[in-house]
């Protein structure tokens, strides 16, 4: 056990007064040196930013050219889908002469609303609306019950030759409609449904037309989680039952897209109305387009295009209303194959 050393009875110890520097065994400090100064001047008091520095007011400016910069863009690219459109309304709305002169005009020079006076008085218009407008509508409604029972069908149901079966229901994309019409035509007249609505309504709807929207709703119910149909099998829930309540409900998006596409389709169809229809008053509006000319066979330009704006109206407040719908329905498509 060491002992402990006791000061002198005096109270002060044998090193007081000395520095650290003159006690025994110490360090001699390094001598103090001035920092070094560089190039360009002394030290500043903080270090300089690689980037310079920039004003919240001068942030504001470049974010308001960057937006000008993008609208302007947007705009420029927007020109060759709006112009014709602008063209064609505006066209309405000039005499014949006035659309045929040498340097044409943007804007009508004196506006006139004649041409779409012409078009209800030339055609059965009002009824040929009306007709385009139904056989869309049920077209739109047809397809999308049969494309989401065939799509819930192809993506839950597991059965025998499943995904040959969904190829061999694809492989109708590659058929050209121009290929099936003759033989079509052959059933339609065999059943004295010529001049009738009737095949405007079932082959697209149980046709080859309707293979996209199937495809559509397939995609989307792969993407499903299928602990929901165990959620409703538990609740007592059958096949149809997990159907109509659960996966139908959930499929609002992509039965959006389904239904744009299926609507534009019918309301453009030409052909086939061309083929089973001849009286004036069963003509939808792509085939009474054709029908506005004058005494010669020569197109009547101005009422051409008063019947074409009336026409583009019901097709720009559908995308307009459903464009979310359709954009969410798109990208279901990719979610799983």
């Amino acid at each position: 056990m060491k002992s402990e050393v006791m000061p002198p009875a005096g109270g002060s110890r044998p090193d007081a007064g000395r520095s650290a520097a003159e006690l025994p065994g110490a360090v001699e400090p390094l001598p103090e040196t001035e920092p070094p100064v560089p190039l360009g001047g002394p030290w500043p008091d903080r270090p300089p930013s690689d980037r310079p520095y920039v004003s919240r007011a001068g942030l504001r400016a470049r974010r308001r050219w960057a937006r000008g910069s993008l609208v302007a863009l947007l705009l420029l690219l927007s020109v060759p889908f709006v112009f014709p459109t602008w063209w064609m309304a505006t066209s309405s709305l000039k005499p014949m002469s006035e659309i045929l002169q040498a340097v044409p005009t943007i804007w009508p020079q004196d506006p006139t609303f004649e041409a779409y006076g012409q078009v209800f008085a030339l055609q059965p218009f009002a009824q040929q609306y009306w007709n385009s407008l139904y056989i869309a509508a049920a077209v739109t409604l047809g397809t999308m019950l049969v494309a989401a029972m065939a799509g819930y069908a192809f993506a839950r149901i597991r059965f025998p030759g499943a995904n040959a079966l969904f190829v061999l229901v694809l492989a109708g994309l590659l058929v050209p409609s121009e290929v099936t019409i003759v033989p079509l035509f052959r059933i339609v007249n065999s059943l004295g449904l010529i001049d009738t609505h009737w095949p405007l309504v079932v082959i697209p709807v149980l046709g080859a037309p309707a293979v996209l929207a199937v495809f559509i709703m397939r995609q989307f119910f792969l993407a499903l989680p299928g602990e929901l149909e165990e959620a409703g099998r538990m609740d007592g829930l059958g096949r149809w039952g997990i159907f109509w309540r659960i996966a139908l409900p959930l499929s609002r998006s992509a039965l959006g897209a389904v239904a744009i596409f299926t609507f534009l389709k019918s309301w453009n169809l030409y052909l086939e109305p061309i083929v089973y229809l001849s009286s004036k008053e069963n003509f939808t509006l792509p085939q009474a387009l054709t029908q506005y000319v004058d005494a010669y066979g020569g197109p009547m330009w101005n009422v051409q295009l008063a019947a074409t704006t009336l026409t583009v109206l019901p097709v720009l407040a559908v995308f307009l209303v459903a464009q979310r719908q359709f954009v969410q329905g798109l990208a279901h498509t990719g979610l799983k194959g």
